[in-house]
């Protein structure tokens, strides 16, 4: 029996050029890293590269696609777990919203990655970490490469909006647009929908107390239901999800996304499946306003009313008398309209 053809994998410069399409970065570095988002969960190893100020991981190294990303932008500070050479290398990426933890093997490896880092999100080589020349030359290099790409990024603004491209390369401006998860809907209402429709989700996004901030109503199944409430607060040029440490992020679809990230997809955008608000047990003014056009309003028809039965009228009879006085009534008027019309033409005829 003939075994089945293996399906052949991708040459190594078609897959850097799939990855280099995908990003539109530059790649400054690469190799094996373990992560893990929050100190509950296991760490998972990742073939990572270093794009620009952005880590993407991927399944393997063969893999064109990334799994996940992460902008380094907003990095703060980096903090080693345990700076042993016998230990390896482990530290925690402390950003504005959130705070990942890395781990590699090998305690060199760990250095030239966090030297990397620190390159190309503070423009400056560290002089404070035991690098080799040759790993010094290639950060300077890099240095250059994304001084440039910078100074590129400033003059064309257009260029900043690409990594805003979704892989079909449609855009959404998520900062003016609502996520579907979004009714403007009370406390109590929310709890009710999600009761009401579990299948539909079990998180929903509301206005908050007051007309600037928001809040996000959840509703999980453990040991029984459970609903809580977070308070997401608008600061202007992003909302702070008020926590035991408080999350800043970007946009209210970035405020949904954490939730879901950080729940492994336990929680799910509540999102109705019909556009009949009757069988979503919702008013109209509580659907998301992104779901429904422009309504414009017509007047109500009146119903129809039952039609009237129609009257059955009898044939006349026939009855000698009355055709007698109809035939008699005919000829009088005939006659007074001939005299009528004989005064009229002897009163035009000259004198």
């Amino acid at each position: 029996m003939a075994e089945p053809e293996k399906i052949p994998e991708p040459a190594p410069r078609r897959i850097f050029q799939a990855r280099q399409r995908l990003t539109a970065l530059p790649l400054y570095f690469e190799g094996f890293l373990s992560i893990r988002r929050a100190r509950y969960q296991d760490f998972e190893q990742y073939w990572t590269e270093l794009r620009g100020t952005t880590l993407f991981f991927y399944s393997d190294k063969k893999t064109p696609t990334y799994l996940e990303k992460l902008e380094l932008t907003n990095l703060t500070s980096v903090v080693n777990i345990y700076p042993d050479e016998k230990c390896g290398a482990q530290f925690i990426l402390m950003l504005r919203n959130e705070e990942v933890e890395l781990k590699v093997e090998d305690y060199d490896s760990g250095e030239e990655w966090k030297g990397f880092i620190f390159t190309v999100t503070q423009l400056s080589v560290p002089v404070c970490m035991s690098l080799l020349p040759g790993q010094l030359i290639k950060l300077h290099d890099v240095l250059e490469k994304e001084k440039k790409r910078r100074t590129a990024m400033e003059q064309s603004p257009s260029a900043s909006l690409s990594t805003e491209k979704t892989n079909s390369g449609d855009y959404i401006n998520k900062l003016n647009t609502m996520p579907e998860c979004f009714y403007a809907v009370s406390r109590q209402k929310a709890i009710e929908m999600l009761e009401m429709n579990p299948s539909w989700g079990n998180l929903i996004l509301r206005p908050g107390s007051d007309s600037k901030n928001y809040s996000v109503t959840i509703r999980q199944v453990i040991d029984g239901p459970c609903i809580k409430h977070y308070r997401v607060v608008n600061m202007g040029k992003g909302y702070t999800i008020e926590l035991a440490r408080p999350v800043i992020l970007l946009s209210l679809h970035d405020v949904i996304d954490y939730f879901v990230n950080q729940t492994q997809g336990s929680l799910k955008p509540f999102v109705t499946h019909t556009y009949d608000n009757k069988s979503a047990g919702l008013p109209l003014e509580h659907a998301p306003r992104e779901m429904h056009p422009a309504i414009v309003p017509h007047p109500r028809a009146k119903p129809l009313r039952s039609p009237m039965p129609e009257t059955v009228i009898a044939p006349l009879q026939e009855n000698p008398v009355a055709r007698y006085m109809h035939e008699t009534v005919c000829k009088e008027l005939k006659e007074k309209s001939k005299r009528q019309e004989a005064d009229r033409q002897h009163a035009n005829q000259p004198l």
